[in-house]
């Protein structure tokens, strides 16, 4: 394997030597300090330049690009892909069958539930949540304490997701509602609750969220 010839890793922070790789079932145990350890499955395909902190957890066929930085506690479920250039910050979790182009950006504590497509040149704040199936599109920014629901009746397990096309932005603390399509260069402002669709280059703002031009 590839990967088991890897004897540098480069953290954010400074560079350490691998110590020790050590077989635990079916997964790799990364011991870099007493401090650093790291779990990644032997599938695991990393680029170039992979920067990883300390405790993350990358899943079995999960591909990670070139110039990639992983912080603490990172979790990376099975099937998934992030692209080159891409920085997920410390807590963050992307979730099964995740797909996250290139220059991407989680500052902390984001989650990116199953089936998730995002763009290239993404760029979430801290807090951020996408339901599973969210698609999102190239050049989107969103503020810290985004969520993009999916669950129209909380007594049911139906769901209907949402869709962020390119070059949208969202103020901090926006809550899309299940299903709700937010069009090319729309801008929501902060603490909105979107409840209709949103088309190309409108402004939307307010709880509930109503077209300010």
């Amino acid at each position: 394997m590839a990967f088991l010839s890897l004897v540098r890793l480069n953290s954010a922070r400074k560079q350490f030597t691998v110590l020790r790789i050590l077989q635990k079932s079916d997964h790799l145990l990364i011991e870099m300090t007493m401090e650093q350890r790291n779990i990644i499955h032997p599938s695991v395909k990393l680029g170039k330049n992979f920067n990883i902190g300390s405790y993350c957890i990358i899943e079995e066929n999960v591909e990670v690009g070139d110039n990639v930085t992983l912080e603490d506690f990172v979790i990376i479920r099975k099937n998934s892909k992030v692209g080159s250039n891409s920085f997920v910050g410390t807590y963050c979790k992307i979730g099964e069958n995740v797909t996250i182009g290139e220059d991407f950006r989680a500052t902390s504590y984001g989650e990116f539930r199953d089936n998730c497509m995002i763009g290239n040149n993404a760029n979430f704040g801290s807090r951020c949540t996408l339901s599973a199936g969210t698609h999102v599109g190239n050049d989107v920014v969103v503020k810290y304490a985004f969520v993009a629901t999916d669950t129209p009746d909380l007594a049911s397990k139906s769901t209907s997701v949402c869709k962020i096309d390119d070059g949208a932005m969202f103020g901090a603390l926006v809550v899309l509602m299940p299903g709700v399509n937010v069009g090319k260069n729309a801008v929501i402002g902060a603490c909105s609750q979107v409840r209709n669709e949103v088309h190309d280059n409108e402004v939307w703002y307010g709880n509930p969220a109503k077209k300010f031009k």
